[in-house]
């Protein structure tokens, strides 16, 4: 997924605030931050638009059932890469889809409920038309959690991370 614009410092203080506070009203927000409601609100909302800022909750697939993570990568047949990501969007278990370079095409982040159930969700993957050949790694422990916010402080903060690395 492309994002169609880039943030400077104003917004990475937003959107450090919001994941430090997520259920902050617009007007703590803008306090925090240390600018105007109005201006606050217009920056939430081109974020939103400019698919800059998502405020969808993450939900861990294991409180769902799905307790079970691993890695599928996928060869493509040549030309058919689109075709082949929009069948792998219609696949529940599907939580990523990566183009990455190298001797295979794809990195598919698939959950499931157990051995059998990844066996059945690797198995749709590879009978998707265009998909060739498909290796699965599974997922022992998660080591370092999803995170953003070390980037957001170095955005939020120009100037602040060149003068600590000297």
């Amino acid at each position: 997924m492309t994002h169609g614009g880039t943030v400077d410092p104003t917004d990475a203080r937003i959107l450090l605030e919001l994941t430090e506070h997520p259920r902050a009203t617009t007007l703590a927000l803008a306090d925090r931050v240390g600018i105007s409601r109005n201006t606050a609100q217009a920056r939430l909302a081109r974020m939103e638009r400019d698919t800059l800022a998502s405020f969808e909750r993450r939900v861990p697939p294991a409180v769902l059932g799905y307790p079970l993570t691993a890695f599928i990568t996928a060869a493509v047949t040549q030309r058919r890469l689109d075709e082949v990501a929009a069948a792998l969007a219609t696949v529940p278990e599907v939580l990523e889809v990566h183009g990455i370079s190298g001797p295979v095409d794809l990195m598919i982040h698939v959950v499931a409920r157990d051995a059998d159930d990844l066996y059945r969700v690797a198995g749709r993957i590879l009978a998707i038309p265009g998909v060739e050949r498909t290796n699965t790694a599974l997922v022992m422990r998660q080591l370092v959690d999803y995170r953003i916010t070390p980037l957001l402080r170095q955005e939020a903060e120009p100037g602040e991370a060149d003068a600590t690395s000297e």
